[in-house]
């Protein structure tokens, strides 16, 4: 499986949840995750995507630490089994506010 279909597999699954998953490009700021996961209710977490085995460059995981100490929420997804529960841990128990 390659990077591209996984990444494909969770912008549709972010959209299927009523959310939005733009790709992030950072221009002059290297090593920021690939997309970012927009869910209604104003919850946000970033996705890094990697080929499944793949791991992040130490560049990449400079920023996640980053962005993690500004307290958001920064996952590594290398297969679509693992969609699913990023979308629920960003958007709480089912994507949606309860209000």
């Amino acid at each position: 499986m390659r990077e591209k279909e996984i990444e494909t597999a969770l912008v549709k699954a972010v959209k299927a949840r009523g959310g939005i998953c733009p790709k992030w490009a950072s221009p002059g700021f290297d090593g920021m995750p690939d997309r970012i996961v927009l869910l209604p209710g104003g919850h946000i977490g970033f996705a890094e995507l990697k080929a499944p085995g793949e791991k992040p460059r130490p560049l990449q995981l400079s920023r996640h630490r980053l962005l993690r100490r500004l307290g958001f929420k920064v996952y590594v997804i290398d297969g679509k089994a693992q969609i699913p529960a990023v979308i629920d841990e960003v958007g709480g128990d089912n994507g949606f506010d309860k209000a």
